[in-house]
């Protein structure tokens, strides 16, 4: 029988494990329990995003589901609509819910960006991608090889057709990794003299800048590039407290 952990325990855990005080964030993250649940916590559901499926999914199992992406990006407003669906799903299944959302991008453990930078293979890992003064992502250095093969490499990590923003050369030893909207870094990276960034998403002119800037940008998907540190996170909470656990996928296509 799986052990139940008190939501408090967790709920702490998490907060000192991510040091969700000190990481800055956007207004409306609100990272940290998000709604109460049940006193004890046997099962745990992770996903990227606190959509209308995911919670239907996790509340028909799960005692707390943790996600990347939590229920407040539109600041106040009215419990209506999709919104107010969301929470009285979660309420009427008796489903916590947690959110990390750069504390858990940036975190040399278990962040999105570094599971992702060592899944590409890239060595000596330096924080990269400032945020406030707080780095939301990783670079580092791979045996120089073609691009195509770094290409390949995200493309079977993150199961998508990988999209190349050209503009720096090719062979690529020096790479930046900056998950979701990451795109935005595009500068810095150039200031660091990497080959390529890589991240999940990018604007029309990014393109642009890329080639004058002499960086290749790679685009993995927004929620491709950041399914991994609910997942490690996960991996964490079962080693740690030893309960039960699964990922929620719920692709976007974006």
């Amino acid at each position: 029988m799986m052990p139940a952990v008190l939501l408090a325990d967790i709920a702490g855990f998490l907060d000192e494990y991510l040091a969700v005080e000190d990481v800055p964030d956007y207004p409306y993250a609100m990272n940290g329990l998000q709604v109460e649940g049940p006193e004890r916590v046997s099962r745990v559901a992770v996903a990227v995003d606190a959509s209308e499926a995911v919670i239907a999914e996790a509340g028909a199992w799960a005692d707390l589901l943790i996600v990347h992406h939590g229920l407040f990006w539109g600041g106040l407003q009215p419990l209506t609509g999709p919104h107010f669906r969301r929470v009285r799903r979660l309420i009427r299944s008796r489903t916590a819910l947690y959110s990390a959302h750069l504390p858990l991008d940036g975190h040399a453990e278990v962040g999105n960006a570094a599971v992702l930078a060592r899944g590409l293979g890239l060595e000596a890992l330096e924080p990269f991608g400032d945020y406030r003064g707080f780095a939301v992502g990783w670079r580092g250095k791979r045996e120089e090889a073609p691009l195509a093969e770094l290409v390949e490499s995200l493309a079977a990590l993150t199961a998508t057709g990988v999209r190349a923003l050209p503009g720096g050369p090719d062979p690529v030893s020096s790479v930046g990794v900056v998950t979701g909207a990451g795109a935005s870094t595009l500068h810095e990276a150039a200031g660091a003299g990497l080959d390529v960034l890589v991240t999940g998403e990018a604007q029309h002119h990014h393109a642009i800048e890329a080639v004058e800037l002499g960086v290749t940008v790679l685009l993995g998907g927004h929620y491709a590039t950041e399914v991994w540190g609910v997942r490690a996170l996960l991996g964490l909470l079962r080693d740690h407290f030893g309960i039960d656990g699964r990922f929620v996928d719920s692709p976007t296509g974006l």
